[in-house]
């Protein structure tokens, strides 16, 4: 009985990651990338951009809870929130759990990932209707380029890979935006691809932080099945502190509402990094 698979090769790795489809359910060229959403038989629906997998309805939880909570309970208050990409909406669903948020803002530069988002993963949209968030579909370099200056208090780049689109997301001049943007003790997280594979581009992405003005760094591990090497990872920047060991961790512990993977202990792990990035990251 012959079967049909999604493969995604990952040259950088030699390896491939692949799921098991029943159909493809949706298929189109934007004037950015071209999506395509399918129907697996164990995951869910996947979302794929250029070939590379993007989102599963089972294992997105990973990725957005570490994208969202240890950088809001980094922050002391974080009111104004900012999310750069992120069009599947899991993102912005996670940062809106926090009570403390006042306004959310995503900007996407392509609507049509949120809208077949909104058709095929309508679960990660559940806050999309939330009086505190707000959706733009612009340019979000140019957008974090025009923020007033202490206006915001955590910037999450929830990017795809640092090519097409997302190319200006991961250089020192976008850094330099987003440190003017926010205020003191202000928080910037981006994904940092998988450490792996992608250590060069890691610790490209640390050095343009500091030179842009932030404290040190901290590069959270975590899994994810669905993306190459299965392994993945975000990095936080700091402004006014190098110190992320002091994290709200009594608030997240008591929490308000259920996470799946993160919790505090998870986040006090995370920031205890494996032999290999300590030795890879030493001096910065």
């Amino acid at each position: 009985m012959s079967e049909t698979w999604f493969t995604e090769q990952h040259a950088a790795s030699g390896s491939s990651v692949g799921f098991r489809v029943r159909a493809t359910l949706h298929e189109e060229t934007t004037a950015y990338q071209r999506i395509a959403v399918y129907d697996s038989t164990d995951w869910g629906a996947l979302m794929v951009i250029d070939g590379c997998m993007m989102v599963t309805a089972r294992d997105n939880f990973l990725y957005h809870e570490m994208m969202t909570h240890p950088a809001l309970y980094t922050h002391s208050t974080p009111r104004r929130v900012v999310i750069i990409g992120g069009g599947d909406c899991g993102t912005l669903r996670e940062v809106l759990r926090h009570r403390e948020v006042e306004h959310a803002v995503q900007v996407e530069i392509d609507e049509r990932v949120t809208r077949l988002a909104e058709r095929y993963f309508p679960e990660l949209c559940e806050a999309n209707g939330d009086a505190r968030a707000e959706l733009r579909f612009e340019d979000g370099i140019r957008y974090m380029a025009d923020c007033a200056p202490g206006s915001v208090d955590v910037v999450i780049v929830d990017s795809t890979d640092p090519v097409g689109p997302a190319e200006g997301l991961f250089n020192e001049a976008f850094y330099r935006s987003c440190f003017r943007a926010l205020g003191a003790g202000g928080v910037l997280v981006q994904q940092s691809e998988s450490p792996l594979v992608h250590l060069d581009l890691i610790r490209s992405m640390r050095a343009a932080m500091r030179r842009a003005g932030f404290g040190a760094c901290a590069t959270l591990p975590f899994p994810q099945p669905s993306y190459p090497t299965g392994w993945w990872s975000c990095t936080l920047a700091r402004k006014g502190t190098d110190d992320f060991a002091d994290f709200r961790a009594a608030d997240a512990a008591a929490r308000p509402f259920t996470t799946r993977y993160y919790n505090a202990g998870v986040h006090r792990a995370a920031l205890s990094a494996p032999e290999f990035l300590v030795q890879a990251f030493a001096g910065g």
